[in-house]
């Protein structure tokens, strides 16, 4: 029997599994056989990274796509060959910069019907503590899976100094776009790579 390919999508703040990039990802990659496995990012970081490298483990995906906050929750799913989209590398930083503490509206369906969350201090000493994590043991072969691409219009966040010092430029990819992914950059961008990678 042959085995299926699985793509794990990690989607960004205020998404979910639903949202357009993964219906879009799954509609494209579904004739060449591969399934789009994208879980609903709970809004603890703690509970996400454990729930992120678990559904990894469990799915053995060929590739990991994550945008944004999932981008940043994707780099430290080493193992897998991982995209990271515009990462938001400090989402503790950025959500107290931009004053986002509150509660918010989930953009997308959420599988547990869930319709908004709310971000508070601990959340942020969460973020904090995750953001500890990033670029721990990063050898050649993790070098070697990790690609980077970056929106050259993102106005939100701008980690590609700090990308490239922990991965180099060989898998450095700047695109004509904004932070958040759009079909046009999706289709043009990140869908050949994709096809490439697997």
């Amino acid at each position: 029997m042959k085995m299926e390919k699985k793509i794990m999508y990690v989607h960004g703040f205020q998404s979910s599994g639903c949202s357009g990039t993964v219906v879009m990802l799954r509609n494209i990659l579904y004739e060449t056989g591969v399934r789009v496995v994208a879980p609903d990012v709970p809004v603890s970081p703690l509970e996400a990274v454990d729930l992120l490298r678990r559904t990894a483990e469990r799915e053995q995906p060929v590739l990991i796509i994550g945008t944004s906050m999932g981008a940043m929750y994707t780099e430290l799913l080493h193992g897998f060959p991982r995209i990271l989209v515009n990462p938001s590398f400090h989402m503790s930083r950025t959500l107290m910069f931009k004053g986002m503490l509150g509660k918010h509206k989930f953009l997308n369906k959420r599988a547990d019907g869930a319709t908004e969350f709310k971000i508070d201090r601990n959340t942020i000493a969460e973020f904090a503590k995750v953001e500890e994590m990033l670029f721990s043991n990063i050898d050649d072969m993790e070098r070697e899976l990790v690609y980077g691409l970056f929106g050259k219009n993102d106005k939100f966040v701008n980690y590609q100094d700090e990308f490239v010092e922990h991965y180099g430029k060989e898998h450095f990819i700047l695109f004509d776009g904004e932070h958040q992914l759009n079909d046009n950059v999706l289709k043009k961008v990140v869908l050949p790579l994709v096809k490439e990678l697997i």
